[in-house]
């Protein structure tokens, strides 16, 4: 597979959250599914996601919401997180070998809290 290959849990398809998702939720969910990081966190604010999938801000407001309601998604603004699924689990043979670098190295690369990385964020740009 090649290194930046993102794919979607089948359980939104067969848990029928993609049946509760409007036409602009699940274009925000694939857009974020698509350039999240290893830990799930998008960077990109809100204009530039509403210009890249061609919504108004209520409309973006209005996906989010809905996503966050499916808990597919966190937001604290300005990052996105994209939530694993409950009840899913990671296989070991697809899960990631290598810890995540930078401050989060020293998790194992497992689930990190967007508490957590936030607080990175800070840290990084110096706030803390």
């Amino acid at each position: 597979m090649p290194a930046q290959f993102s794919w979607i849990d089948q359980a939104l398809v067969q848990r029928h959250l993609i049946d509760r998702c409007g036409a602009h939720a699940a274009a925000l969910y694939l857009f974020l599914v698509t350039v999240a990081d290893a830990q799930g966190l998008s960077y990109y604010g809100s204009c530039a996601l509403m210009q890249r999938l061609h919504l108004s801000s209520e409309q973006l407001g209005a996906a989010r919401q809905q996503l966050i309601a499916l808990e597919l998604i966190a937001y604290q603004a300005p990052l996105y997180q994209v939530l694993a699924i409950a009840g899913t689990t990671v296989s070991p043979r697809t899960a990631s070998p290598a810890p995540v670098p930078g401050p989060a190295a020293g998790n194992s690369g497992g689930p990190v809290s967007l508490a957590r990385l936030l607080e990175q964020l800070e840290l990084r740009r110096g706030r803390l």
